[in-house]
Formats: C-alpha cells, structure tokens, sequence
C-alpha cells in the first residue's frame, strides 16, 4: 500500500514490468488483466471502477497512479479481440500466445481459465 492505494508491478519478472510500464506510459496499453485464482490465492481485493493503485516499476518503485474504467470477469476464450489489442501488446494472435505462455508458467492455463479484465487510465505519472 502506498499512499492507502494498493500498489503491485505488471507481469512476473522486473524486465517485463518495465516493458509493460512503458506501453501504460506511452499510452499504448489501456487494459490488462491477471487470473482470477492468483487474486483469491494472494488475497488482493480484485479492482473495481474508480480505484487507484500505484503501479510499480520493475525495480519497484512507484511510476504512476492509474484507475480502473472498467473491471468484467470472464473465460480466457470468451476475451474479445478489442479488449486484447487494448493491451497494447501487438495484434490478437500475439495476445493469445503471449498470455498463454505466461499463464502457463504462473500457475497452469486453459481455454476456460476465468480472468479478471480491467480497463485504465493513467492518472498521475510519478517522478522517479
């Protein structure tokens, strides 16, 4: 918690949190998400529209405050195309198969893996 605001880094490594960070950043990356077993199995509240958290970058220092527009549920197969090319991570084919490889070294994936989809925005970029 930074500021009473949850604060956490995207992805699973400190060079792909940067990676990440710099797509929020450069405003490319509007949504993200993350398997709704890690958020039951580490006991963080899942995000609900109009809170803030503090993003970290990959040496886990705070980089910006952004809040969620939009939070929805919903089976890996069931993610639109638009929602995945929100993430800024290259064309749907690319989501699919980035997402998979890293769901699968995160705890295992399938077709039915229920995750959590949030849209944000930035809303304050953090002097570091």
């Amino acid at each position: 918690m930074i500021d009473g605001r949850q604060s956490w880094s995207f992805g699973d490594s400190p060079g792909l949190a940067d990676e990440l960070l710099a797509l929020v950043l450069m405003g490319k990356k509007t949504a993200t998400c993350g398997a709704l077993r890690d958020y039951i199995a580490d006991g963080t509240p899942i995000p609900t529209v109009g809170r803030q958290d503090v993003v970290l970058d990959g040496a886990a220092r705070p980089a910006a405050i952004i809040e969620y527009t939009e939070v929805t549920q919903r089976r890996f197969d069931d993610v639109p195309e638009d929602f995945a090319l929100a993430e800024g991570e290259g064309d749907y084919a690319q989501w699919r198969a980035g997402h998979i490889v890293y769901f699968e070294r995160n705890g295992g994936w399938s077709p039915t893996l229920e995750l959590i989809c949030e849209r944000i925005r930035v809303i304050k970029v953090l002097p570091r």
